[in-house]
């Protein structure tokens, strides 16, 4: 068999969300590499898992992922219950709180060695957020591999005391992927510009900052160009996932050798699948069609900024 264009390394739990305004919905199926890998085949993306799965996971979204052509190879059985998380809404950020007697987020996630060979020849491998030591060892890793392209979601915060211990792992990464939860360095809601150039070292090639309803900021380090765009959606009844989906899209302009501009258009139309439902509804609602079209009717052929 071969091997799926993009590898997304994640996790796979199980969600109680609580909006601002106290609405819930509780057991839903989540987790970053299910919002990624659905996202990823919107586009059609060839898409693998690597993820560890809890006795507790709502079988219909494994069957969909399935269903829709994803590689499941990589996903191993934890053999009991997995992670169940909360997800807290407070305006635009949110708190993500384990709950007790349940699995570590570190055993619920991949480790180090434990791709498929055949994943090993991907081009491209996206780690979702996860814990920081997990995030590290599987970015010494896959930065080894040769040619592949390597990407980021933090789950620890940058802040002052923690940059020192970021700055060698985002060195070894081709993309980062940061939103306003992890983005708590000095200066960056007011000149987040100088932030994001702070970041730049290594191999680093590309930062996309996500603002929510503000839009975002992409950061091509090796042009120095910083683009923003305009967040676009019919609707947003929650926001779980999106960011897993931008990032789906994103990685799948990159990979097809679009410009940022045009890979940042994927990324927010099917961000914008993603918020229109809650839960995972949306991504299933959606065909490949229906995002080409959106595709076509929001940037006509462009991007989600003027080209230089």
């Amino acid at each position: 068999m071969t091997a799926p264009e993009l590898v997304l390394l994640g996790n796979l739990l199980v969600d109680d969300v609580v909006m601002p305004d106290g609405r819930t919905r509780m057991a839903e199926a989540g987790g970053s590499a299910l919002y990624g890998a659905l996202a990823a085949r919107l586009w059609e993306t060839p898409v693998g898992l690597a993820t560890v799965c809890g006795s507790d996971y709502p079988r219909p979204a494994l069957e969909a992922l399935q269903h829709r052509g994803a590689d499941l190879e990589g996903v191993r059985d934890l053999g009991r219950e997995g992670l169940r998380s909360w997800l807290l809404y407070e305006g635009v950020r949110r708190q993500v709180l384990h709950r007790l007697d349940r699995p570590t987020h570190v055993e619920v996630s991949p480790a180090p060695g434990s791709l498929p060979v055949r994943y090993q020849r991907s081009r491209a491998f996206h780690l979702g957020p996860m814990p920081f030591e997990v995030q590290r060892e599987l970015v010494l890793e896959l930065s080894t591999l040769p040619g592949a392209l390597v990407s980021l979601d933090p789950f620890r915060p940058l802040r002052p005391d923690t940059l020192d211990a970021w700055q060698p792992i985002f060195a070894r990464v081709d993309a980062l992927f940061l939103s306003e939860d992890e983005m708590q360095l000095p200066g960056a809601a007011q000149r987040p510009e100088d932030v994001l150039r702070s970041l730049r070292g290594g191999r680093l090639r590309h930062v996309f900052y996500k603002r929510g309803a503000l839009g975002g900021l992409a950061y091509d380090v090796a042009r120095d160009r910083i683009d923003g765009w305009e967040a676009r959606a019919p609707e947003c009844a929650d926001a779980t996932g999106a960011g897993d989906a931008f990032a789906s899209g994103v990685l799948t302009g990159l990979l097809r050798r679009e410009s940022p501009a045009r890979a940042v258009a994927r990324g927010i139309v099917g961000a914008s699948f993603a918020i229109s439902t809650w839960g995972i509804e949306g991504l299933l609602a959606a065909s490949p069609e229906g995002a080409e079209a959106r595709l076509a009717a929001w940037y006509q052929g462009g991007g989600a900024w003027p080209s230089a």
